[in-house]
């Protein structure tokens, strides 16, 4: 595939992160395109030789892991990992994350912290200044959507933040369900100046489940662009 497309670029993130890989690993597997390039070079490698045991983040990443043969288990039965490579839908220089298009924000970010290190692979598109071009992902229990969104939009009203907070819906106009029965609201605020600081303000608002704001998760990133890798902070 041609580096110069976008799924080039994740596509050669990908197999970067793949180098990282070592016999009898226990491997976090995430969600989204760029993740599902790295399952399938996981899934190439494993059929060649090497052992690793994944747990994935979502049901849809179980079975595309699952179709190619490689051994997915649980949390409940590997509760530590040796390492998460996942995409993100925004990385900024201190590797902070926007995180949740796909839907599977709390189970991704369960899977990072429970993992020795994170490594974020993405095309350069996705890495930012700061955080916010994209909307941030909330998931929240569907009882009291109402108050929820409206002390969400409190929250960030005192964070100097404003901007439409919508329910999220899917290809066929019905409201989105993640795979733990939640809805999401997709908050777009534009840019987000103190992300520590909203991420503390959402997570003590009683009906968010999670917020799509990865603060002090990854440990590296590795950024593809053009014919070019970037590698920001640590990949060991």
């Amino acid at each position: 595939m041609p580096v110069h497309t976008q799924d080039g670029q994740k596509q050669m993130a990908a197999a970067r992160a793949v180098e990282l890989l070592s016999p009898g690993m226990k491997l976090g597997l995430g969600t989204g395109s760029t993740a599902a390039y790295f399952v399938d070079l996981v899934a190439e490698r494993a059929r060649g030789g090497l052992e690793v045991t994944c747990v994935p983040t979502s049901e849809a990443t179980r079975k595309r892991a699952e179709r190619q043969g490689l051994v997915v288990t649980t949390l409940d039965e590997v509760p530590h990992l040796d390492l998460t490579v996942d995409g993100a839908d925004e990385i900024d220089q201190e590797l902070r994350l926007i995180k949740g298009g796909g839907g599977a924000l709390l189970r991704e970010k369960i899977v990072a912290r429970a993992s020795s290190r994170m490594v974020v692979i993405a095309d350069r598109s996705k890495l930012v200044s700061e955080l916010g071009s994209c909307p941030l992902p909330i998931e929240v229990v569907p009882f009291g959507l109402a108050a929820t969104r409206i002390a969400i939009q409190d929250e960030a009203t005192r964070l100097g933040l404003s901007g439409r907070i919508e329910l999220r819906k899917d290809a066929a106009g019905e409201v989105f369900h993640t795979d733990g029965g939640h809805f999401i609201l997709d908050a777009a605020f534009g840019a987000i100046p103190d992300p520590v600081a909203l991420s503390s303000r959402l997570g003590d608002i009683p009906g968010v489940v999670e917020h799509g704001l990865f603060i002090g998760l990854a440990r590296g990133a590795i950024i593809a662009g053009g014919d070019d890798l970037a590698i920001l902070g640590s990949l060991d």
